[in-house]
């Protein structure tokens, strides 16, 4: 199976008062760190989606060598124009599946990234890793699952397939970092200080 994995990055950070990919894990940014765990046996290519700032990302995110950039012009529509517009990239490459993934959860174990490889590989359309009853992330979508991702509303966006086709969800165990989203400074503050957020 031909997996892409799709890196989303493309928000503005609002909360955080500037782009979450270039957030620091000691010497890697958010992006750096998440591209590389997502690097896994089974993934073919790691693309990262970019919007705001994204000549800016592009340039400070030192990324792993492979990463390729896209750019989303409607990045302000919400994160679903992102995911679309990683399907078209996943579609030019041949791709059979993809992994979404956003950046500000750069702490993902990578067995977790290859539980949800290898659900994939063994013909789940959509694979998501759990931590104690919650969904985390990277979310494994195969091919037969886009014109569902495609057809959603964009205040549902990725959610609403799920929810709306749950005998297509094979659940794989996750770790604490699959579902430690870093969305404001208070989070990364405590995530800083070695506190649980």
């Amino acid at each position: 199976m031909e997996i892409v994995a799709v890196l989303l990055a493309a928000g503005a950070g609002r909360r955080m008062g500037g782009p979450k990919a270039l957030l620091r894990i000691g010497d890697e940014s958010f992006l750096a760190r998440a591209a590389r765990v997502l690097a896994r046996p089974g993934v073919r290519s790691v693309v990262a989606v970019l919007g705001h700032e994204a000549a800016r990302v592009a340039a400070e995110a030192g990324a792993p060598a492979g990463v390729s950039f896209i750019e989303n012009a409607r990045y302000a529509e919400g994160m679903l124009s992102s995911i679309v517009r990683g399907l078209d990239e996943a579609e030019t490459r041949g791709a059979d599946a993809v992994l979404l993934h956003p950046v500000d959860h750069p702490l993902v174990d990578p067995a977790t990234v290859d539980r949800v490889v290898e659900a994939l590989d063994e013909g789940a359309v959509i694979a998501v890793p759990t931590q104690g009853a919650r969904r985390g992330h990277p979310g494994g979508f195969a091919r037969a699952a886009w014109p569902a991702l495609r057809a959603a509303r964009p205040d549902r966006g990725a959610r609403a397939v799920l929810a709306d086709h749950p005998e297509w969800v094979v659940h794989v165990p996750g770790d604490p970092g699959c579902v430690l989203g870093i969305e404001t400074p208070a989070d990364y503050g405590r995530w800083i200080a070695g506190l649980s957020p």
